[in-house]
């Protein structure tokens, strides 16, 4: 949406964008046209050209005349290409908020001066207002997932909580023996310890890794809560 915006109302034939990734590495993510796509992969091959430059610096880059010295020696490669694809001049935007740079907006012209004042003025407004969405976006979508990650961490602890009661009551053994024997177990089935708690408290039966409570010796053999485990089927 922000490649087509720009070439509607400023004076560029094209546009593209790239946003860096999680591991900061720019990925092309729009394009106006194919033509234009194509030409931002290949400057993504080829390691050079507008995008990458401004990503970099943080700031704005422009170039006139892709077909002469100037610019075949900035990108030699990318300079060629876009000149022979039909483009004059190019200008990348920073899509950037304070310090931190996610992306670039690549603006490309038939007409051999990149953008009037003006119209740079614009296409950065434009470019800043698609940066402070996709932070938000992006932040958003952070705290649905630290949520996700803390209410499966309560929902775990709950539910080891209620197996080491189980343990503690059934084994007749003091809270934190039992805690100790129910994560002896995970260890020993090498699952998580959420996972052993509550395959015991929905009554499944599970061999018992070794260890010893006050008064028994728990074979590897015996299955946890057994009795426990059954006074649960002849309760449903």
């Amino acid at each position: 949406m922000l490649a087509e915006r720009c070439v509607r109302l400023l004076d560029v034939a094209a546009a593209g964008l790239m946003l860096a990734d999680q591991e900061g590495r720019l990925r092309v993510t729009a394009s106006s046209t194919e033509r234009v796509k194509l030409l931002e992969l290949f400057e993504l091959q080829n390691d050079e050209g507008p995008c990458l430059d401004c990503f970099a610096e943080g700031a704005s880059v422009a170039e006139g005349e892709l077909g002469e010295p100037h610019a075949r020696s900035r990108w030699p490669r990318f300079a060629a290409e876009a000149h022979a694809a039909g483009f004059r001049s190019v200008v990348a935007l920073p899509l950037r908020w304070r310090d931190e740079t996610i992306g670039a907006l690549n603006m490309f012209s038939a007409c051999p001066q990149p953008l009037q004042p003006a119209e740079h003025r614009l296409g950065q407004a434009l470019a800043d207002v698609a940066t402070i969405g996709l932070l938000q976006e992006r932040n958003l979508r952070r705290r649905e997932l630290l949520a996700q990650q803390l209410q499966t961490a309560l929902n775990s602890r709950v539910i080891i909580e209620q197996a080491t009661g189980v343990l503690a009551e059934r084994k007749k053994v003091d809270v934190e023996t039992a805690f100790q024997l129910l994560r002896s177990t995970a260890r020993a089935r090498q699952e998580r310890l959420s996972d052993c708690a509550r395959r015991l408290v929905l009554g499944e039966a599970s061999p018992l890794a070794p260890w010893q409570v006050p008064g028994a010796a728990i074979e590897e053999s015996q299955a946890i809560l057994p009795d426990w485990a059954a006074d649960s089927r002849e309760a449903r």
